[in-house]
């Protein structure tokens, strides 16, 4: 081992255990809430022939969950499985009165929820209320009581909390992989088999930024060796597309997530949904093409939304709450490009026949959640996670909504939040010979990285910049050498680099302090290190 990766894993306090984790040591999935009864009421929808009909989300994790729950049940001999996803654009988040019409007219028996339904309490008692059962399995923050369901498996339920432990940080896809473990103890899914569902618990995982907890990470350290082999020709197909090379958090998090989530956010989720559960070559091919092209349309929107929100000024209100004819797949992610820019919680929201709907976003200690819950009276539907959610405003009530969150935010006296969105350093590097191939490559055991094991920031004080490049067909990227002391050098990139940076080309020869990832690059059979710039400091 190199001497920083020793310091780096000394500072993190990185055990062995968790370094290289087994399989064997995930979590009993019988310690969540209602876990037994849920897989009892699936085995008896098999043993009953009833028809099931499983109902998911219309992101990442719901249509990966969506999919191994259907997977799951078919393995346990349901015979009659459907999957129904809301469209966002009609249902919003969560379950609808369309999915009762439609459970009705279909003859279904059960609803299996995946990734929703902890706060659909209306729609499950209507649906109890017509003779079919409902299983709730979801992650997401309870804001009421727990609905009267057969089943509710939530680590998140405050009635056992202490319980779960390291599994509240489940998301959908990996409540329904600890499914799909509680089948495989009950006899009824052979043992191993569980294994092939890896690959899309770890996407959802991975997509919906969930804590890198012991039982995530041996979720996602097993999922990326399952999908280097995966059977799914859908998957195979868009990372034929995306030009994914390596499999790693990067290719998971900023190429597959992005073109699956593109079929909710711009058309339908039911095209990524297809996508996962296609055994058709030229199906998956087909459709791994219609979600490349959506995505480069879901960027086109909202790069022009961004640019419209940026020339109406620099917003003065602590919480950014703005609103625009923008497509409602966008909104989310734009609403995390101005906390980006702004350093402040936002939501973006578009007008609709009743209310303004949209996504917001946060960091630090303003929790959305709970903002939701304050600002109530002015919401016709609201909720989430801390960090991410989403609302509908009621009509003619955007600027109380406005006032009211701000006043929230204002009450809690929060200090110095834009400095947690600040970057900082694991680790000081004074001599850039350092920073070698053999660092790079022992760095790779700390992958799968997320929330509370990022991947390692290194700070380069006060090096000398050498050269500055802008490449690219805009010049949008930045190459920049640097050296140290003693004239060892080093280089570095910046992709799609902020226009701040561009100053930087002027200043060749001055010192400036940076903070950098370390990368690969590999060019006709010769692999060099480079570093990526996250943040720049001119002294």
């Amino acid at each position: 081992m190199t001497k920083l990766f020793d310091k780096l894993i000394e500072k993190r306090g990185i055990t062995e255990r968790y370094l290289q984790p087994k399989y064997e040591d995930l979590a009993d999935p019988f310690l969540l809430p209602d876990m037994k009864k849920a897989v009892e009421r699936l085995i008896l929808a098999a043993k009953k022939g009833e028809k099931v009909l499983v109902y998911g989300d219309y992101d990442v994790d719901g249509v990966t969950a969506s999919t191994e729950m259907a997977e799951i049940l078919e393995t346990i001999g349901v015979e009659k499985v459907d999957v129904m996803l809301p469209n966002r654009f009609i249902d919003g988040y969560g379950m609808s009165n369309r999915l009762v019409e439609h459970a009705k007219n279909e003859g279904v028996g059960l609803v299996v929820t995946v990734d929703c339904g902890s706060n659909n309490g209306e729609v499950i008692d209507a649906l109890m209320a017509e003779g079919i059962d409902v299983v709730v399995t979801d992650h997401h923050e309870l804001s009421g009581e727990v609905p009267r369901a057969a089943a509710v498996v939530n680590p998140k339920r405050q009635d056992t909390a202490e319980k779960v432990g390291d599994l509240r940080d489940l998301c959908g896809a990996g409540v329904a992989f600890m499914v799909a473990r509680a089948l495989v103890l009950m006899g009824k899914i052979p043992d191993g088999q569980e294994k092939w569902w890896l690959d899309l618990a770890m996407i959802g995982t991975i997509c919906d930024s969930m804590r890198q907890s012991f039982d995530n990470r041996i979720i996602c350290k097993y999922g990326i060796i399952v999908l280097t082999k995966t059977r799914r020709v859908g998957l195979k197909e868009l990372m034929r597309l995306a030009k994914i090379k390596k499999i790693n958090t990067d290719a998971v998090g900023f190429q597959l997530g992005p073109r699956l989530n593109a079929a909710g956010r711009m058309k339908t989720a039911d095209l990524a949904l297809e996508l996962l559960r296609t055994k058709s070559k030229t199906k998956a091919a087909a459709l791994a093409t219609e979600l490349e092209s959506l995505n480069a349309l879901r960027k086109e929107e909202q790069y022009r939304a961004v640019d419209a929100i940026a020339e109406q000024g620099s917003p003065e209100d602590k919480v950014i709450v703005v609103e625009g004819d923008w497509s409602e797949g966008i909104l989310g992610i734009v609403a995390g490009r101005l906390v980006e820019k702004y350093k402040r919680p936002s939501f973006v929201l578009t007008e609709t026949e009743d209310g303004y709907k949209g996504s917001g976003r946060s960091f630090g200690d303003f929790n959305l959640a709970l903002a939701c819950k304050e600002c109530q009276d002015f919401l016709v539907s609201g909720g989430g996670h801390a960090e991410a959610c989403g609302v509908k405003v009621k009509p003619s009530k955007l600027d109380d909504f406005r006032t009211a969150v701000n006043q929230y935010y204002d009450g809690l006296s929060l200090k110095n939040q834009e400095k947690l969105l600040d970057v900082g350093e694991d680790l000081r590097v004074g001599m850039m010979k350092s920073l070698s191939i053999e660092l790079a490559d022992e760095l790779e055991i700390l992958e799968p990285y997320g929330v509370e094991n990022t991947e390692p920031v290194f700070l380069l004080p006060e090096v000398r910049v050498e050269e500055v490049k802008w490449l690219g067909k805009d010049e949008k990227h930045l190459k920049m050498k640097v050296a140290d002391s003693d004239g060892g050098e080093f280089t570095l990139m910046a992709f799609f680099a902020p226009e701040e940076w561009n100053a930087t080309i002027e200043r060749v020869g001055e010192k400036i302090n940076i903070w950098c990832n370390l990368m690969t690059n590999e060019w006709q059979g010769r692999k060099e290190v480079e570093g990526k710039i996250i943040r720049l400091e001119w002294l």
